[in-house]
């Protein structure tokens, strides 16, 4: 006789039992997959960047050449007699120049060619060439510019050639006040690309057809760019900012080489927080103290400029 109720099943069979996968044991088997991949990372990064910065910030309070005696802890003596150092100040004015006016001439730069390339014919080819001078070495670059503001009475280099051939006085680019604003626009030169780079693959996920609409609106290409790629890139922007102040704040080789050829170190006029470092760790008696109070001190200025830059150039994500 039928009752109408259900017939149990035949046995005790639950689903996900007897090795049956489910969404529930799929991540638990990917959450035990988590630690042995990420261990390793966290173990090199803690033994060559959180080990390393936590040494320097502890050696910045002690006085010690690095060798032999033991580190003097004497507190922020190392910090106070390195902020009176003309050294250090002239150093720390330069970096911020590099870091301010150096960014603001290479995104200048790559906003103008943004606004170029993404009509030219054969953009690919010229974004290549203008990204070269970043595959080359930046101790090779600051020798090729050395040779073109090169300044002697019977080697001119091939900038003070150019002048003189248009009856113009040679110039001392190298020399004094002028090396600064020398590197600053070699340092804009040989940056720009590998920004325009970046910003040109941000272009390129533009769909097309807003600059088609605009083109028929009649829009100029200055106006395509304020309202169309620099809003729908303002993220990339961002990023390029940050990359930029990071890479801008450790300059050093091109300084190096451009402002002291010849010679052990540049006049201090002309010097980086990266070279006073380098002179403090290397020159005369090293005072490893000194350099690591300055390795912070480039640590804090990062991190500011970071952090404002996030601030910033915060912006809602646009979606398209």
């Amino acid at each position: 006789m039928t009752t109408g109720l259900a017939t149990p099943p035949a046995s005790g069979h639950k689903p996900g039992a007897g090795g049956t996968s489910t969404p529930a044991a799929h991540v638990a088997r990917r959450k035990k997959l988590f630690w042995p991949f990420l261990a390793p990372t966290l173990v090199l990064y803690g033994v060559f960047l959180v080990a390393p910065t936590i040494a320097t910030i502890v050696l910045s309070f002690s006085n010690w050449r690095g060798a032999g005696d033991s580190p003097e802890f004497n507190g922020f003596t190392q910090y106070v007699q390195m902020f009176g150092d003309d050294g250090f100040q002239s150093a720390f004015v330069n970096t911020l120049i590099y870091i301010t006016l150096g960014g603001v001439g290479t995104f200048v730069l790559a906003f103008l060619f943004t606004m170029v390339l993404r009509d030219m014919r054969g953009n690919k080819m010229v974004r290549a060439i203008l990204f070269f001078p970043n595959i080359v070495a930046p101790v090779a670059l600051g020798m090729f510019f050395g040779v073109v503001y090169r300044y002697q009475p019977n080697r001119q280099g091939l900038a003070n050639f150019l002048l003189e051939s248009f009856g113009l006085s040679a110039v001392k680019f190298l020399e004094a006040d002028s090396v600064t604003w020398v590197v600053l626009g070699s340092i804009v030169w040989a940056s720009a690309g590998f920004y325009i780079t970046i910003l040109m693959a941000a272009v390129d996920r533009i769909p097309p057809y807003l600059y088609e609409d605009a083109s028929i609106a009649g829009a100029s290409p200055w106006q395509k760019f304020r309202n169309i790629t620099l809003p729908l890139t303002w993220d990339v922007v961002g990023i390029a900012g940050v990359l930029w102040t990071i890479n801008a704040i450790k300059i050093f080789e091109l300084v190096f080489v451009m402002a002291g050829s010849g010679t052990y170190a540049p006049p201090i006029h002309t010097w980086t927080l990266g070279i006073f470092v380098f002179d403090r760790s290397f020159g005369g008696t090293p005072a490893f103290g000194t350099a690591c109070a300055c390795a912070v001190v480039m640590i804090v200025l990062v991190s500011v400029f970071v952090v404002a830059l996030r601030r910033l150039l915060r912006r809602d994500a646009i979606q398209f």
